[in-house]
């Protein structure tokens, strides 16, 4: 029998994630509350993958605007949206979600603990998990309603879970789809292993002038300055010294994107 995963949203996460384990052979379920997000691909149920890495029409199993149909048995429920989607998520999946799941937010930015606060508060007793990690498993962009270009899919991820007493059991199950998991500390340790809040607001604040002007600017190349680069720099400092009063023993970074942020930058060129 086929293993099944429910994708939430349709964004660039959630059309890669949806095309990859569809090649793959997974029974794949796509759910969004934004439904026109799907128009396109609602017409034949198949998302066209371009890329270096794999290529084809994913056949997408069930596209739905109701959660409770695509989480319904589902081996694991992923979640490739923003943070500030997550209670709106949670609040979605507190009347339908079953005991054993897990839900996998990457990245999670600690939604994990917002999420099962919200459901927990809301009186919901079911026995499940979520697990995240600090990155999107993808270099990736929705080119068009219907086509998903990946470019790189991550090699490692470090995954913290919460509760983290379920650590082992929640792994297992998302290893399954991303065998490139791995645990680690707690929930906490993996969202601040999340590079986004370090290396994005200065790009864009530090070069707000050149944005908003007409002419065409590649805020990696030329928006990525050596003063910027001592500001990002600076304020990974301040992240990896969280960590370490917290508790957390390096790696501090996620393995696959630890030679440098700029690189991580510069591999965007190739979408």
């Amino acid at each position: 029998m086929k293993k099944k995963v429910a994708v939430l949203g349709g964004g660039n996460g959630a059309f890669a994630m949806a095309s990859d384990f569809a090649l793959q052979g997974y029974e794949v379920r796509m759910w969004s509350k934004y439904f026109d997000e799907f128009k396109e691909i609602k017409k034949t149920h198949t998302i066209k993958v371009s890329g270096p890495l794999i290529e084809g029409e994913a056949k997408i199993s069930m596209i739905t605007d109701k959660i409770e149909e695509a989480i319904k048995g589902a081996d694991l429920i992923c979640s490739p949206i923003p943070a500030f989607t997550q209670i709106s998520v949670a609040e979605s999946l507190l009347p339908h979600i079953e005991d054993g799941q897990v839900v996998f937010l990457s990245p999670g930015t600690f939604g994990s603990y917002l999420m099962y606060q919200h459901v927990r508060e809301r009186g919901c007793k079911r026995d499940f998990a979520i697990g995240e990690t600090g990155t999107l498993p993808y270099l990736t962009r929705k080119i068009s309603p219907q086509e998903s270009r990946i470019v790189v899919r991550a090699c490692h991820l470090p995954t913290g879970v919460f509760p983290a007493k379920k650590t082992r059991e929640a792994i297992n199950k998302i290893r399954v789809f991303f065998p490139s998991v791995h645990p680690i500390e707690n929930a906490l340790s993996g969202a601040l292993m999340n590079a986004g809040p370090i290396l994005h607001p200065p790009l864009m604040v530090l070069n707000t002038g050149p944005i908003e002007n007409s002419t065409p600017y590649d805020i990696h190349h030329e928006g990525t300055t050596p003063g910027i680069r001592r500001v990002i720099s600076l304020l990974d400092e301040e992240r990896i010294a969280v960590r370490e009063a917290f508790g957390f023993k390096p790696n501090h970074y996620l393995p696959s994107a630890n030679t440098s942020i700029t690189r991580k930058c510069q591999n965007i060129d190739n979408l």
